[in-house]
């Protein structure tokens, strides 16, 4: 059987016939030792046909649809016009090598030529592409490497304008920085905590909270100075009136060392940078809940956002967490305790990152597994439906945290939840019903910005009555202008009719006095025109 190989480079197709194949051996290994041999290798593969590329756009298309494993409309024309031809019912007496196995399925069922990737193919394209610019003699030195410099940044850049499409990338960075923060935080206020205790050491007894500790801190600076002035801004910051008067108290009576003037300001700046990253926190908190809302509405209104957030970084994406089947994400985040358990031939793990939800606290000891596997069905199912849906809404997402409310229910009390396919038509109808007013309040709007073009502002009404009298004579002056033009076509017309001719007195022209039977002939004359027109 005759075998033919698909090449695909940077400036076009290439299809190659491998012939005598006796001679370098039909084992892989064989077939590596003589590719470095152009003398060798030329007389077992030559070059059957080429077809370049038309531009660069179209090279970008053909490369975007191999790598999809699709084959495009030129392809199969290339291939159709230059491979032998298969008779309808019969097999085909030669095999097409290609590097993508994908593409090689599509191209057989396409056009039912028998395709095969395999090593042996992928050795001989690697030698084909070691000697490809030897093949093709019309190739100038250098214009190989500049197409596949070229073609591999717009592929790289389409790619790339591809995931920021998706924005997966800002959540997955904003939930990465939000764990590191909080580390950060926790051993920064620990740290301020340690070191201002040396000073006033009561004070981390009164205040618990590690950002308001700092507050208190810096408010505070020398525990010396602490008086009745200070408890109205210690109540501001703590909320409580009776712990700002137990630490004036117990600054009057503490038994800390006294710190120098240098010190305490480097306390202070310490504590103020604390207080900036623990404001910092806050704002990236906010943002990642407006990216969740926006990228994953029903997985974020189901979980939570930071859940949710932590689901798509782990996962890659949220294209690859919609892939993940319910089993999967379940355990995602305990690969470690489930290699162990497989390892051991131990109990693998329950749950991993989905731990973290409120739904899997509330629920008993012996109903946590059955949650977590319920939750992890709805956490795809919403998951799914935020990739794919074209419309990004928290209905499916609020019916959802029903029904897992529902069966948190069912767990403790026995209540019967409702069927699937009931909250499904419940939520498809509402989302209809959404759209329908959705569509209806768009002309709406739309007829509301033209009213409130047409009408006027009252506060130019006065000035609009003041001037009326103004445009009432600039009016009166145009329509006396018409009437002038007009009777000057008049006087021109009737020049033509009765050819009279001016004359020059030196350097000013006068027109010649018509007489009133001429000037109504003329007029007579511009009504017939008139009307025939």
């Amino acid at each position: 059987m005759a075998l033919y190989f698909l090449y695909e480079s940077s400036s076009g197709y290439a299809l190659f016939q491998a012939q005598g194949l006796d001679e370098i051996g039909q084992n892989t290994e064989a077939v590596r030792n003589s590719v470095a041999d152009l003398n060798r290798f030329g007389k077992v593969v030559q070059l059957t046909a080429f077809q370049p590329f038309e531009s660069a756009i179209d090279g970008l298309n053909q490369c975007n649809s191999v790598s999809e494993g699709l084959m495009t409309n030129e392809l199969r024309s290339f291939l159709e016009l230059n491979l032998p031809k298969v008779k309808e019912g019969k097999k085909s007496k030669f095999s097409l090598g290609v590097a993508e196995p994908k593409l090689g399925s599509h191209i057989s069922e396409t056009t039912k030529i028998t395709c095969q990737s395999g090593e042996f193919v992928l050795e001989l394209l690697r030698g084909v592409r070691l000697h490809f610019d030897k093949f093709i003699k019309d190739l100038k030195p250098g214009d190989l490497e500049k197409a596949q410099l070229g073609l591999a940044h717009s592929y790289s850049r389409a790619k790339v304008k591809f995931n920021v499409n998706r924005v997966d990338n800002m959540v997955i960075q904003a939930i990465f920085l939000l764990d590191t923060l909080d580390k950060d935080i926790n051993s920064f206020s620990m740290r301020v905590r340690e070191w201002y205790s040396w000073h006033f050491p009561e004070l981390v007894k009164i205040v618990n909270d590690n950002y308001l500790y700092a507050r208190v801190a810096k408010l505070i600076e020398d525990k010396s100075k602490l008086s009745e002035e200070h408890i109205p801004a210690l109540t501001e910051i703590l909320g409580d009136e009776d712990k700002a008067k137990e630490t004036v108290e117990a600054g009057k009576a503490s038994m800390g060392q006294d710190l120098t003037p240098v010190d305490l300001i480097n306390v202070q700046l310490f504590a103020q940078r604390v207080m900036d990253l623990a404001e910092y926190r806050k704002n990236l908190y906010d943002y990642l809940v407006t990216k969740m809302n926006d990228i994953a509405p029903n997985l974020a209104s189901l979980i939570g956002e930071v859940v949710g957030a932590r689901l798509i970084s782990h996962a890659g994406s949220l294209t690859n967490l919609a892939k993940c089947p319910s089993s999967t994400l379940q355990i995602l985040g305990a690969e470690k305790a489930l290699f162990r358990a497989l390892k051991t031939r131990g109990n693998t793990p329950k749950y991993g990152l989905i731990f973290h939800s409120s739904f899997i606290g509330r629920a008993s000891a012996k109903n946590k597994g059955r949650m977590a596997r319920y939750l992890a069905n709805k956490c795809s199912i919403a998951s799914r439906i935020d990739c794919f849906a074209e419309r990004g809404t928290t209905v499916f997402g609020e019916k959802l945290r029903e029904q897992v409310e529902e069966r948190l229910e069912f767990y403790d009390k026995g209540v019967a939840p409702r069927k699937n396919i009931d909250v499904m038509k419940s939520a498809i109808e509402t989302t209809q019903i959404k759209d329908v007013e959705m569509e209806e309040a768009q002309p709406v709007e739309a007829s509301a910005k033209k009213s409130k073009k047409k009408k006027s502002k009252p506060e130019d009404a006065p000035a609009k009555a003041a001037n009326g009298d103004a445009l009432e004579d600039a009016k009166s002056e145009k329509k006396k202008d018409k009437r002038k033009k007009e009777q000057g076509h008049g006087a021109e017309e009737m020049d033509g009719i009765n050819g009279d001719v001016a004359e020059q007195d030196g350097t000013a022209k006068k027109k010649k006095k018509k007489s009133k039977d001429e000037v109504a002939a003329a007029s007579k004359t511009i009504k017939k025109r008139k009307s025939k027109e």
